[in-house]
This record gives structure tokens, C-alpha cells and sequence, in this order.
């Protein structure tokens, strides 16, 4: 990809008409960027931080997705204050869940691949679109996940053609699965997903969500120990997103301690 680099001109790749997705243009031109192109030597085994407990939760409107911020390596706590939300496009969030450094590197590639596909086609890629593209990018790094380096995201999303937040799950092998009103993923999920149930209404506001989503990963770092969670001494809250009519956005950290500080205070007086 360098050859016009000595006349200034752009090299010859760039200037041939392809495809809309930038993962395929990686592919054919410059292989190696590519997260699953670059495997473990056979037999190596690597012990790398994890991301662990991601929840997400439908609202009228729209829809939360909040993760704990604790990354852990084995038994140690790789990270306290990792961040595992992001906004992948105005009306789109993803999760990380796995191989944390993996998993960054995936979600970074995803963005570029929906602004790529916008410039190139002109208009936003449909959210089944978005979640089946994710699903294809996680299947290409499943040699890296038989060496014990897995990526399990979930994605969540506003559709803008049903109005509504819609939830999509994964496994290993890229299988993408529409989750219904709520869903969790990472170590804590077993916990989290019985919290949920006990926890949501279909008729929920964004504020409830947001206050249902933090309560869910409280649940969850009460019973699994490499989830976070909220760390009152370091002033450490989970990452909140919502999406929606109004596009992503996250939940600033200052507003979130009010919400933690009543769920703590309830769950003192209950303790009782």
C-alpha cells in the first residue's frame, strides 16, 4: 500500500471502486491490521485482562446499556476503572465482554466500518445491518478464540425505522441472537440475568432504566467476584449508556452517584 508514497500521489488501493465495508478492504490490502490475522504461535498460551459483566435494558424508546468497570487477570484485578460501553455510531452502543484488549481493538474496527460504510453509501447502515456486520468481524477472530483469546460483545441499538431500542447478543463463533427487553453478558450474566427478571417493566423511563441497569451489576458484584462493583471509596461508577430517538450518549459519572448512593441506602435498611 505504499507504492505511490514517493510520488505523493495515494497508492493504487485507494483508488480502485469496492466495497462499502472497510473490514473487507483490510482484508485484501493489509491483512495484518486485522485483530484475527494475528495469531498466537502454536501452543502459546497468554493470560490477558478480561472484561467481565455488561447489561442492557429496553425502555420505552429506547434503550440502556451499562457495564461495571473491573478487568481482571486470572485471581488479580488487571484494571478498576476500564471503560467497556462505547457508541459505535450515533444510534448504536456495544459492550465488551472477553479478551479486553481483543475486544477494544474490535470495537475500534466496527466503528470505522459504519462510518466507512455512511461515507461510501451515503446513509446509515440498518441496525440488523450493523449487528449482522459485528457478527461477521467476530467470526473472522474465532481462530483466536479456540487459543483461548474470545471476544463476546453485545450490541444494542435504536431502530430507526421500528422505533424502538433493540438488544443482539453473540457467541464465539458469530452467532447473533435478538435479545427480547433485556440481556446480559460476561461472567456475572448468571447473576444479573436474575436480578433483571426481578427488576423490569416494559414500561420503563430512561431514568428507571438507567436506575434497573446499575442495580442489575450491584446484584452482579455481590455474588461474582471479577465484576465491579460501584467503588463508593475511589468514587467509581459504572459506565451507562442510552440510545435512542436523540442518538447515544452516556450518563455523566457525577450523575450517576445519587443513583447509587439509593441503592446502597436501601439495601443498608433492608439489611436490618
Amino acid at each position: 500500500m505504499s507504492a505511490g508514497a514517493d510520488s505523493g500521489r495515494l497508492p493504487s488501493a485507494y483508488l480502485v471502486p469496492g466495497s462499502s465495508s472497510f473490514t473487507d478492504f483490510l482484508s485484501a490490502h493489509a491483512p495484518a491490521l486485522l485483530p484475527s490475522r494475528r495469531p498466537l504461535p502454536p501452543g502459546a498460551a497468554l493470560e490477558a485482562p478480561h472484561g467481565t459483566t455488561i447489561v442492557s435494558v429496553t425502555y420505552t424508546g429506547g434503550v440502556v446499556m451499562a457495564g461495571d468497570r473491573r478487568a481482571t487477570m486470572g485471581n488479580v484485578i488487571a484494571n478498576r476503572d476500564m471503560e467497556k460501553v462505547f457508541a459505535t455510531d450515533e444510534f448504536s452502543l456495544v459492550g465488551i465482554a472477553g479478551t479486553a484488549g481483543l475486544a477494544i481493538e474490535l470495537v475500534r474496527l466496527f466503528q470505522v466500518e459504519l462510518e466507512h460504510y455512511e461515507k461510501i453509501e451515503g446513509t446509515l447502515m440498518s441496525l440488523e445491518g450493523k449487528a449482522n456486520r459485528l457478527a461477521s468481524m467476530i467470526r473472522g477472530n474465532l481462530g483466536m478464540a479456540m487459543q483461548g483469546l474470545a471476544v463476546v460483545p453485545m450490541f444494542a441499538g435504536y431502530d430507526l425505522e421500528q422505533g424502538r431500542g433493540r438488544i443482539f447478543s453473540y457467541d464465539v463463533t458469530g452467532g447473533c441472537y435478538e435479545e427480547q427487553d433485556h440481556h446480559s453478558v460476561g461472567s456475572g450474566s448468571l447473576f444479573a440475568r436474575g436480578a433483571l427478571k426481578k427488576l423490569y417493566r416494559r414500561d420503563l423511563t430512561a431514568e428507571q432504566a438507567v436506575r434497573v441497569a446499575v442495580e442489575t451489576l450491584y446484584d452482579a458484584a455481590d455474588d461474582d467476584s471479577a465484576t465491579g462493583g460501584p467503588d463508593v471509596g475511589r468514587r467509581i461508577w459504572p459506565t451507562v449508556g442510552l440510545v435512542d430517538a436523540e442518538g447515544a450518549r452516556f450518563v455523566p459519572q457525577p450523575d450517576l452517584a445519587p443513583v447509587v448512593d439509593a441503592i446502597i441506602t436501601e439495601r443498608s435498611e433492608e439489611a436490618r
